[in-house]
């Protein structure tokens, strides 16, 4: 599980750094709250995830482990798509966002969880 974690964790990071470079070259800001979201709940989020479960090997062989994988990364593609688009004004998609947003505070509801009972 932990590999799980730190292989998605990398392609959050390469995202985000290439969403970094592309508004510095265009010089639009508009898309810092995404490219900081998604280096922080992506990449660096991610990335502990997968050395916490390494480092506790008990916590990563759980289904809420399992569980915090899956809704943490299908929300945030999800919260970062719909934060994308209203912070540059082509859609006002606040239920998407609470949607996705909310998957990925639940599989962090789970992490919690487990690391509870675990540790």
């Amino acid at each position: 599980m932990s590999e799980r974690f730190i292989k998605i964790a990398a392609l959050y990071l390469v995202f985000g750094a290439g969403l970094g470079m592309y508004m510095g070259m265009s010089q639009d800001f508009s898309l810092t709250p995404v490219h900081a979201h998604v280096l922080l709940a992506g990449w660096l989020t991610l990335a502990m995830a997968g050395v916490v479960y390494r480092a506790y090997p008990a916590a990563a062989g759980t289904r809420l482990a399992v569980a915090h994988f899956w809704l943490h990364n299908l929300g945030l593609p999800v919260f970062m798509a719909g934060l994308g688009l209203m912070v540059t004004g082509k859609a006002t998609l606040e239920p998407v966002i609470a949607a996705g947003a909310s998957a990925v505070l639940m599989g962090l509801v789970c992490l919690a969880i487990n690391l509870w009972r675990r540790l």
